[in-house]
């Protein structure tokens, strides 16, 4: 049986509406998501406390996205890979470090741009 067609606009409510389920998933059972989540808040509280610049909020934003949207693409990659090799297999653990690593250099940059944002706000 053929899956039911619909229209342009109502296929891109759907992606919507499934890409918010898959931000409820990460939120409720991805422990690194929600501390991730947690620090985005603060450091958000702490640009509006200290009023800071809208290119200051461009990196902020972007440095955000970045560290929680890699976050995201790892948590997927695992999902599939244990689905694909549910026992330990060398290769799968190979990938999962790669795509681990991937999320670590977006977090080390993000705290080095928060770190560039913040110094002079908080010690001059």
């Amino acid at each position: 049986m053929k899956p039911k067609k619909t229209t342009y606009f109502k296929g891109r409510i759907l992606s919507g509406v499934y890409a918010c389920k898959g931000v409820l998933i990460l939120l409720k059972k991805e422990r690194n998501i929600q501390v991730q989540f947690v620090i985005a808040i603060l450091v958000t509280a702490m640009g509006f406390y200290y009023h800071i610049t809208p290119v200051e909020w461009s990196l902020q934003l972007l440095s955000i996205g970045l560290v929680i949207g890699l976050e995201a693409f790892n948590t997927a990659l695992e999902e599939m890979a244990d689905f694909i090799q549910p026992t330990y297999h060398e290769h799968i653990k190979k990938i999962k470090d790669i795509a681990a690593a991937a999320v670590l250099f977006a977090a080390i940059v993000a705290f080095v741009v928060g770190v560039l944002i913040y110094y002079p706000y908080l010690f001059t």
